[in-house]
């Protein structure tokens, strides 16, 4: 990346529309594709002249100049000289000395097996109106807010449709069940019942792989700490964009001290589920999610290492990112699993049989799977516009920085998670399927599928990538993020299924 006085190189893009400021592509193509006038085949050419333009704002005051911006427009230059080339050689196509500079790329240098190339530069500087504090201002102005806000209103058009059904099931289906329930007198009554407070016995019973849940819900707290804590540190402008990589440093470190509310809700859970061995479970959430991520991020960096790129992780910085691991994450993980375990274990509101109860043949809908699949489409229809601008400031060198409506967006996605759960988890219960510990996670988490499969998608329709290599880099760096949005989104849709369950058989008499 080129970088002048901290300020990274833009090409400047005229908008179509021809009024307002130009908007910014981060960095320039090494070459382009394309044919000459008249014929269809496909060429390639490479730009092999820079012109630089540097801009700067003069302090009347103090009669200096900084830099405040830092733009290039790439030419391809077939250049051309007389005699052979030396050190005093000067070029027909580009000579500052007889002032011919060069202003379009109607010769260009199309690339050939053992070709002779020349690279040149021309740098102007221009006065700017812009002062020093406000440079950034035009790197990050934002193009197009219109879609942003639709995508807000798309995403609150479905929290609002959910909030209908969860405010109906809780008002008016809840109120009158409870009511019901409450003035059952006979015994008669009581074998007549129906509906989710048949399997008040089961529902608080452990469920399979019971330690496998709390590692996965200690890690979505995690997880889901350190997103808030950045999207706030960035909403409210702590996060400079001058200071390159402070987003992910301070998500990283965040990380690691999110460590010990890791620790502390996972024990805590498994402490409710009769658990005595406290330390495996803290060291299981120590090590399952991040040890996956550092074993795709090392082979990765090894691939990256075998092509001799410059964007291999250098080694100093994996041992830092072990240090954080080992030194502060772990560690805390324990101190807070401790914590956890120490406090008393949370009571269910209701007592649990020994002998579990045979749960109906259900319905087609009802099936686990199918519903799993259907629980994540609305979380993810809340968020993917606003994915798309992610996807393409990440693989496309544009510039991310709206986090008012990324936060915004966020915190859509958290209600929208809680309520498709919380009505899928009733309907689920009043089937009398008490199994919910597990679909209650994976029913929200499954929109993490969706994200996986629309990064495929954007992949083939809008990236040109072509080498294995950088396909891998990314198929598993999306990936990682799907498992990250996994977790986070699992672990809401749980907590929001753990309260709506308490809630509703602590309101009803169990004889």
């Amino acid at each position: 990346m080129w970088i002048l006085d901290n300020l990274p190189l833009v090409v400047p893009i005229p908008r179509t529309e021809g009024e307002g400021p130009p908007i910014y592509q981060l960095g320039f193509h090494v070459g382009l594709k394309g044919q000459y006038t008249g014929s269809k085949v496909q060429k390639y050419f490479l730009h092999n002249h820079l012109s630089f333009t540097v801009k700067f704002h003069k302090d009347e005051e103090t009669n200096s100049a900084r830099i405040v911006g830092f733009e290039v427009t790439p030419f391809s230059v077939k250049h051309g000289y007389e005699g052979k080339w030396s050190e005093n050689t000067r070029l027909s196509t580009c000579d500052p000395h007889a002032k011919r500079l060069v202003t379009s790329s109607n010769s260009p240098l199309e690339v050939e097996d053992k070709q002779e190339i020349i690279f040149t530069y021309d740098v102007e500087f221009q006065e700017s109106e812009v002062k020093w504090a406000s440079r950034w201002d035009t790197y990050l102005l934002m193009t197009d807010d219109q879609i942003h806000w639709f995508s807000i209103v798309n995403s609150l058009m479905i929290v609002l449709f959910l909030s209908g059904m969860v405010a109906m099931i809780m008002l008016r289906t809840l109120y009158r069940d409870i009511a019901r329930y409450n003035e059952l007198e006979s015994q008669e009554e009581a074998q007549e019942e129906t509906g989710w407070k048949l399997v008040h016995a089961d529902v608080f019973r452990p469920p399979s792989n019971s330690n496998l849940l709390c590692v996965y819900v200690g890690t979505g707290v995690q997880f889901l700490g350190m997103v808030v804590v950045t999207m706030i540190f960035a909403v409210f402008g702590f996060l400079s964009p001058s200071n390159r990589g402070g987003l992910m440093t301070a998500m990283l470190l965040l990380w690691a001290f999110m460590g010990i509310f890791a620790g502390y809700s996972s024990v805590r859970l498994y402490k409710m589920f009769k658990g005595t061995e406290w330390k495996k479970i803290a060291l299981q959430t120590s090590f399952l999610f991040p040890a996956a991520v550092f074993i795709i991020f090392f082979v990765l960096n090894a691939l990256i290492w075998d092509q001799k790129s410059s964007g291999a992780v250098p080694f100093g910085t994996m041992f830092a990112l072990v240090f954080l691991w080992f030194g502060i994450s772990v560690p805390l993980v324990f101190v807070g699993s401790y914590v956890g375990f120490k406090k008393p274990a949370i009571e269910d509101p209701v007592k649990t049989n020994k002998i579990p109860r045979q749960i109906p043949e259900q319905a087609w809908y009802m099936n686990p799977i199918f519903s799993i699949l259907i629980g994540g489409i609305l979380p993810f229809g809340a968020v993917f516009i606003e994915l798309f601008f992610i996807l393409t400031s990440i693989w496309l060198n544009q510039f991310y920085y709206i986090f008012g409506f990324l936060f915004i967006v966020f915190i859509i996605l958290l209600v929208t998670c809680a309520e498709i759960t919380v009505v899928l988890c009733y309907f689920q219960l009043c089937s009398e399927d008490y199994l919910w510990w597990w679909r209650a996670y994976l029913t929200s988490g499954s929109s993490a599928l969706y994200l996986f499969l629309y990064a495929a998608f954007y992949f083939f329709t809008k990236l040109d990538i072509t080498k294995p290599v950088s396909g891998a880099l990314y198929f598993s760096y999306m990936f990682i993020a799907s498992y990250g949005f996994f977790v986070i989104t699992g672990t809401i849709g749980f907590y929001a299924c753990f309260l709506f369950t308490r809630l509703i058989y602590s309101s009803v008499k169990i004889d």
